[in-house]
């Protein structure tokens, strides 16, 4: 079973993200579970949002305590919360950041980092800074989770529409995301 643990604020949509891998993961015949934890925070509040993925089904039911990856969707958070928190050691912290990657190994020092500037990504590829949906792309990379295949379905059924500029996103930030490794 792989456990991942989301970071975002109120609006950005982390819940959204663990919610689609899910959905991917089912579709890939895998066996999945998305939940947020929250409590009355308003927009822009740090929220978290857990994600398991198995082969088997899953019955645990408890918040991630020591998850093997973590994905950090706006940087900002780093200092207000301590993501890398439990991350198991040969984790990954997948982090939406313009800094190199060298000076993020500095944030997360005994950590292997999977970098990529997704809000960058968002605002050319969809025309708004929200990098829910870019950085299933960067998850994807750097766990292989599940295959990025199966998020096209759950995308389109998701967002209707707006759909391919969200699948554009995933795509462009799986090719430019850096996987630093200790």
């Amino acid at each position: 079973m792989k456990e991942v643990r989301f970071y975002g604020r109120g609006g950005q949509g982390a819940v959204t993200s663990a919610e689609l891998v899910a959905q991917a993961a089912i579709k890939s015949n895998m066996y999945a579970q998305a939940f947020p934890s929250f409590g009355p925070e308003r927009r822009g509040a740090p929220v978290q949002a857990f994600l398991r993925v198995s082969d088997k089904p899953i019955k645990l039911r408890a918040k991630i305590y020591k998850p093997d990856y973590v994905v950090i969707l706006d940087s900002t958070l780093i200092g207000v919360v301590n993501p890398a928190e439990g991350l198991k050691p040969e984790g990954i912290v997948i982090i939406n950041s313009n800094k190199s990657p060298e000076e993020l190994k500095t944030l997360f020092p005994g950590h292997n980092i999977a970098c990529v500037d997704a809000t960058k990504i968002a605002k050319e590829e969809m025309g708004v800074p929200i990098t829910n949906t870019t950085m299933l792309g960067a998850l994807v990379k750097a766990s292989g989770i599940v295959g990025i295949e199966f998020f096209e379905e759950p995308v389109r059924e998701r967002f209707g529409t707006i759909a391919q500029r969200n699948i554009n996103a995933y795509k462009r930030a799986y090719e430019e995301t850096i996987l630093i490794t200790l």
